[in-house]
């Protein structure tokens, strides 16, 4: 039985209370949620590292000397307070991001602008357009559940427009469009803002608190984790010791008996669920086979973004409601730029290293200097001699740049990153694309969300149980939504759904 599913027939076979399929934050939290009630667990991950879109890493400058890079999500906003807790729990030491000194803005005729305060430097008429349309979506982040948006009362309507439509039904300011559109397209859901609903930027406010959280990068881009985030998936894996398998994609799961009355012997159909299971999310029998390791339990916990549930095979099949559901789901497309330079030398000009362009190649830029020790180096308690800047291209400008040999699309990079900051951006001593969509078991970044009217139809089938299968990811968490808290919540939130069933 066990060389038939996985095809290796040393595969290490174990029995426990649950399964978890995903060591990314969030499977990683629920796993330690459970064994610290007593559960016993496993957790099966494809990768031959945990920390799933959480990634440190390093690049080679031309003199051999490694630089540590978050090459995935890394950023700890105020309201993040389950992360914050957590990263304290661990005994992981956190630190402020530098934003000290003027900010730049390049509007759309390329004109550059050096400015301070949250207020970017355009026309009076432009900056009232724009404080018009923020006050328009605190309205709608006010009113819509993040744990529940398709229960808002115009949820279809609003699930059936475009983000882009809707704001260009409100205002002919280009723009104002181009920079409040910034915030969710380019900066969140990393999508064209046509190809995504109202209710979906909606429900990206409402995670965040609001959307003046969003517009106000001091607030979501508050601190970072000194040694990197994934410090929190690998310290959380060392308490797990031997209950964490890696380098072991699941390729099969049986979860449930399907009727035989169901079957279909005249069209050859075996007996299946498409109609769904009783009891969802009760105790069964449960078993993943993957390229290491049988798992038996009597739960699973899929803790992988939605757009990965395809790659495993169910015996049975899901019920033909999460077969649709899942098609509708889909991550965005962005390029993290990283470039090292002998020292931050924006900061000798009296910049912050933050800079803004609407709709343009680069649309944002940080100052990601490094602060304390790392795996690539550095000392406990002092900020990196280095500086280093981090940029996002996103959607259709990855796509463009993706295309290109890579001395050319490095060179358009950096002359993009030039316009705010000047000609010495041009000149790395190291650099670096995060190419998370290039990635197997990741395949886009940084998260999941629906295409138009998927939200309001399917929604709700997200956080709902699959016989005993659970559902884990930031992609589908309420409060956190995308961001790692967002994963820490949601699987402390099934752990706990779980120990309740008993």
């Amino acid at each position: 039985m066990v060389t038939q599913r996985n095809g290796n027939p040393n595969a290490e076979e174990r029995t426990v209370d649950v399964v978890i399929i995903g060591a990314g934050a969030s499977g990683l939290m629920a796993a330690r949620t459970l064994k610290k009630a007593g559960k016993s667990v496993c957790v099966l991950e494809a990768r031959n590292r945990v920390g799933g879109r959480t990634w440190n890493g390093k690049v080679l400058d031309d003199q051999g000397t490694e630089h540590f890079i978050e090459i995935g999500g890394q950023w700890i906003s105020p309201d993040q307070t389950r992360l914050t807790e957590l990263v304290q729990e661990l005994g992981l030491e956190t630190f402020d991001r530098y934003r000290e000194g003027k900010s730049v803005y390049v509007s759309p005729d390329g004109t550059r602008h050096e400015f301070e305060g949250d207020t970017f430097p355009t026309s009076e008429e432009t900056a009232s357009e724009m404080n018009r349309l923020i006050a328009e979506l605190n309205q709608l982040a006010e009113e819509v559940d993040a744990n529940a948006p398709w229960e808002h009362p115009r949820a279809k309507e609003l699930d059936s427009q475009s983000f882009r439509d809707w704001l260009e039904s409100l205002s002919d300011d280009s723009e104002a469009i181009d920079n409040i559109s910034l915030y969710i397209s380019s900066g969140m859901l990393t999508k064209p803002s046509r190809t995504f609903s109202v209710l979906q930027a909606a429900l990206m406010a409402s995670s965040a608190g609001s959307f003046d959280n969003l517009v106000d990068e001091n607030f979501l881009l508050d601190k970072r984790v000194a040694g990197g985030m994934q410090s929190v998936s690998i310290t959380m894996a060392e308490e797990l010791g031997d209950d964490v398998i890696l380098s072991s994609p699941v390729r099969t799961l049986e979860w449930a008996t399907p009727d035989p009355s169901t079957a279909d012997a005249p069209n050859n159909v075996e007996a299946d669920v498409r109609n769904g299971v009783d009891n969802n999310g009760g105790p069964g029998t449960v078993t993943a086979y993957s390229d290491r390791a049988v798992v038996h339990a009597k739960n699973a916990i899929l803790a992988v973004p939605p757009n990965l549930y395809n790659r495993i095979s169910y015996v049975p099949p899901l019920p033909r409601e999460q077969h649709v559901a899942h098609q509708h789901i889909s991550m965005g497309l962005v390029i993290k730029v990283h470039a090292v330079y002998e020292t931050p030398f924006w900061r000798e000009e009296g910049l912050s290293g933050t800079a803004f362009g609407g709709d343009r190649l680069v649309a944002e830029i940080y100052d990601n200097t490094n602060y304390g020790k790392n795996f690539a180096g550095g000392e406990e308690g002092k900020e990196d001699a280095f500086g280093t800047l981090v940029g996002f291209v996103s959607d259709v400008y990855a796509e463009e740049m993706w295309a290109l040999p890579a001395e050319e699309r490095k060179e358009r990079i950096l002359d993009a990153m030039s316009i705010y900051l000047g000609d010495k951006v041009k000149k790395p001593i190291a650099f670096f694309l995060s190419d998370m969509a290039a990635e197997e078991w990741t395949r886009g970044a940084y998260a999941t969300s629906y295409d138009l009217g998927g939200l309001s139809r399917w929604g709700h089938l997200q956080n709902k149980p699959t016989g005993p299968i659970y559902y884990s990811s930031s992609d589908i968490a309420g409060a956190g939504y995308q961001h790692v808290d967002g994963a820490v919540r949601i699987g402390e939130a099934v752990a706990k759904q779980i120990l309740g069933q008993g």
